[in-house]
C-alpha cells in the first residue's frame, strides 16, 4: 500500500476530512498547525494512504522541527496533549508507520512520536518497531448527564465549595478574544510559570492561536475589585471543549477564582452539546494535579506515547538537568524568563 504526504495547510481535503471524522480534535485543524508554523517554523505533514485526487479516508499528521539545538524530528503534534491517528484499519495504520521508520533512517530524524488517545498497542509493538511509554493519564469529563448531576459529582469540599465561595465573592468576568484579555491572561501566566519554575510560552504564539483557531478559542478572566486573579483559555471544536491553559495569581488562590472559571466553561460545554469536556494529561507521577482533576469527577485513562527508535536517557541525568534548569528559571527577572520562553519552546517540544 502506497503512503503518501501531503500539506494540511493547502490541501482543501484535510479539512473536509476532518469534518467527517468522529474522532478528529481541535489539534488536527489547520488552524493549530498553522500557530505552530507561523510561530515556531514548525512545517506540517500529513501521511495518508489516500492517492492525489482521491478523497482522504485516513491521514496521520506531524509537524517537522528542525531545531540546531535538539536535533530533527517529527512529533503528532508539539504542544497537543494527544493526537489520535485518523487511521480506521490497523493494516493502513501498520503500512503508515512503516512508512515513517524508512523515512526517520533516510532523513536522519532524531525521533518520531505518535500521541495517540488510543490504539491497540500490542499490534504496534507487534508488527514495527515503535515502543510505548505511559507515564501520562488523559482526563475527561462526560457531559451527557444533567448539570445538578454534574455539580453532584464534584467533589464537595475541593470543588463545589470554592464555587460556591466565589459567587459570593462579586467577581468581574470577561471572555473574549481581545488584546487587552490576553495580556491579562499573560500577566496571571508569568506568574503561575514562574510558580512551576518554568519559563512561560511566546505570547506571539498565543496572538498566533487567536488569529489562526478565531472564536473556537476563548479566554476567560475573572477579577477582584478590578484586579485579574485567574484566567483559562479553552478550546471548541466538533463535540469537545478543551482546557489547555490556567493560570492564577497565588495571593488570591483561596478565593475560587479558577475553579469558577472551569465551572463556567464546563457549564458552557453543556449548553452547546458538547459530548465531554477535555481536561487534558497529567503526568502520573504529579500526584497533585491527578487528584485535582480526578475531583472534578473526571474519568482517567492510561495515555501512552510511541517513539521510534525508542531511547531513555538514564533518570539520574536527566533529572539533575531539570532540577538545575528549574532552579535556574525560578529566580530569573519576568523579563528574562519571557525571552528564555521566546527562544526555548521552538527547541523543546
Amino acid at each position: 500500500m502506497t503512503t503518501y504526504r501531503i500539506d494540511p495547510l493547502s490541501d482543501a481535503r484535510w479539512s473536509q476530512f476532518l469534518d467527517r471524522h468522529p474522532d478528529a480534535s481541535i489539534f488536527h485543524t489547520p488552524g493549530w498547525l498553522k500557530a505552530l508554523y507561523r510561530t515556531y517554523g514548525f512545517e506540517p505533514v500529513v501521511y495518508t494512504t489516500s492517492g492525489p485526487g482521491q478523497d482522504l479516508t485516513n491521514g496521520v499528521p506531524f509537524c517537522r522541527i528542525n531545531s540546531w539545538l535538539t536535533g530533527q524530528r517529527l512529533i503528532s503534534l508539539p504542544f497537543a496533549d494527544h493526537c489520535q491517528p485518523l487511521v480506521d484499519q490497523p493494516e493502513v495504520l501498520q503500512d503508515v508507520l512503516r512508512t515513517l521508520e524508512n523515512d526517520c533512517k533516510t532523513a536522519q530524524w532524531k525521533y518520531i512520536q505518535l500521541r495517540p488517545l488510543r490504539v491497540d498497542g500490542d499490534l504496534i509493538e507487534r508488527h514495527t518497531h515503535f515502543g510505548g511509554t505511559s507515564d501520562e493519564f488523559f482526563h475527561a469529563m462526560p457531559l451527557g448527564i444533567d448539570e445538578q448531576d454534574l455539580f453532584r459529582g464534584l467533589h464537595k469540599s475541593c470543588v463545589q465549595r470554592p464555587i460556591r465561595r466565589a459567587a459570593r465573592e462579586g467577581f468581574t468576568y470577561e471572555e473574549g478574544i481581545s488584546e487587552a484579555l490576553l495580556a491579562k491572561f499573560y500577566q496571571l501566566l508569568v506568574m503561575t510559570r514562574r510558580r512551576h519554575q518554568i519559563p512561560p510560552q511566546p505570547i506571539i504564539w498565543f496572538r498566533n492561536l487567536i488569529d489562526c483557531l478565531g472564536d473556537r478559542l476563548k479566554i476567560r478572566v475573572a477579577s477582584k475589585d478590578g484586579k485579574p486573579i485567574a484566567s483559562i483559555i479553552t478550546l471548541s471544536y466538533q463535540k469537545s471543549v478543551v482546557y489547555k491553559y490556567g493560570c492564577s495569581d497565588p495571593k488570591h488562590y483561596n478565593l475560587g477564582g479558577m475553579i469558577a472559571l472551569l465551572w463556567q466553561a464546563i457549564q458552557e460545554a453543556k449548553k452547546q452539546g458538547a459530548d465531554y469536556f477535555d481536561l487534558g494529561r497529567s503526568a502520573r507521577s504529579n500526584t497533585g494535579l491527578v487528584e485535582f482533576k480526578d475531583r472534578w469527577g473526571a474519568s482517567r485513562s492510561p495515555l501512552t506515547y510511541y517513539k521510534y527508535p525508542m531511547m531513555r536517557g538514564s533518570p539520574t541525568t536527566e533529572g539533575w538537568k531539570m532540577h538545575l534548569a528549574n532552579h535556574i528559571f525560578s529566580r530569573l527577572p519576568d523579563r528574562i524568563l519571557t525571552a528564555a520562553g521566546n527562544v526555548l519552546y521552538r527547541h523543546i517540544e
